[in-house]
C-alpha cells in the first residue's frame, strides 16, 4: 500500500526503528489516556525491570502489558507475520488486557455501553459479522493510514472485548501501518481531551473524518521527514 497524503515511501526497518524508540512514550501516553498518572522516566524504569513507588501495582501491570503487546507485534512484524484478523487481534487483546479487562483474549459475551454516549455497541451476537465487515470494507481505503484508521476506529466503536478495546484498535491500527512499511502513530496524553470529544463525536455519528485528521495530526512530522530524505 502506499502513503498518498504525505508520500513517504514504505521502508520497514526505519519505520520499525523510529517505533521502538519510540516504545516508552507510546506505553506511557496509552496509559496515561486512560488516567494512569505515569512519566516517561517511570515507565522506562519498569521497562527496565524495576518497580515503581507511588503507583498500584495493577497500573504498574497496566503499562507492562502494553510494552509486551509491543514486543509481540514488533515479532510479528520482523516475521512478516503481522495480518488483521480475529486470532492476531485475540492474541493482541490477550497480552495488553491480562488481568485489566473481565476477559481476554477472546471477544466479550455480553453487552457493553460507552460513558457519555447514547450510541449502543453491537450486541456479542453480531460482533464476528462486524469483524468481518471491517475486513471488507478496509479494502475501499487505498491509502494506507486511512485503511489504519479504519481499523483502529471500527474497532473502537464496535468494542470487540469487555475493555481495553482503544488500545487494542491502536495496536492493530499501528501493526497494519508497520507491517507496510510505515511509521506508528503515538496519540500524545496531553491532547486527551481533544481526543475524547472526538471519539464520542464519533461514535454518535459514525464519520471517520475529524479523527482520521487528529490522529493524522498527531504523527510527527521529524519522522515524516525522514521516511520522505532515506527512502529505501
Amino acid at each position: 500500500m502506499q502513503d498518498r497524503y504525505w508520500g513517504m515511501p514504505p521502508d520497514k526497518n526505519r519505520a520499525l526503528m523510529h517505533t521502538k524508540r519510540m516504545m516508552p512514550e507510546f506505553v506511557c501516553d496509552a496509559v496515561n489516556l486512560e488516567g494512569l498518572n505515569f512519566t516517561i522516566p517511570e515507565i522506562q524504569t519498569l521497562l527496565d525491570g524495576i518497580t515503581v513507588g507511588g503507583h498500584k501495582i495493577s497500573d504498574q501491570q497496566v503499562a507492562l502489558n502494553q510494552a509486551e503487546a509491543w514486543r509481540y507485534i514488533f515479532s510479528l512484524i520482523e516475521d512478516n507475520n503481522f495480518k488483521v484478523d480475529i486470532p492476531t487481534v485475540n492474541e493482541i487483546h490477550k497480552i495488553a488486557a491480562k488481568e485489566d479487562a473481565m476477559t481476554w483474549g477472546k471477544f466479550r459475551d455480553g453487552i457493553v455501553t460507552i460513558a457519555g454516549t447514547p450510541y449502543t455497541p453491537p450486541t456479542a451476537g453480531q460482533l464476528e459479522e462486524q469483524f468481518n465487515l471491517m475486513l471488507s470494507s478496509a479494502v475501499e481505503y487505498r491509502d494506507v493510514y486511512d485503511r489504519a484508521i479504519h481499523y483502529f476506529l471500527v474497532m473502537a466503536r464496535n468494542q470487540f472485548y469487555h475493555d481495553v478495546n482503544k488500545r487494542t484498535g491502536r495496536f492493530v491500527m499501528n501493526g497494519f501501518l508497520l507491517q507496510n512499511g510505515f511509521p506508528g502513530i503515538n496519540i500524545p496524553a496531553k491532547r486527551k481531551l481533544e481526543f475524547n470529544t472526538l471519539m464520542l463525536e464519533f461514535y454518535e455519528t459514525n464519520s471517520q473524518g475529524p479523527m482520521n485528521q487528529f490522529i493524522r495530526s498527531c504523527l510527527d512530522t521529524r519522522i515524516i521527514e525522514d521516511m520522505k530524505i532515506h527512502p529505501r
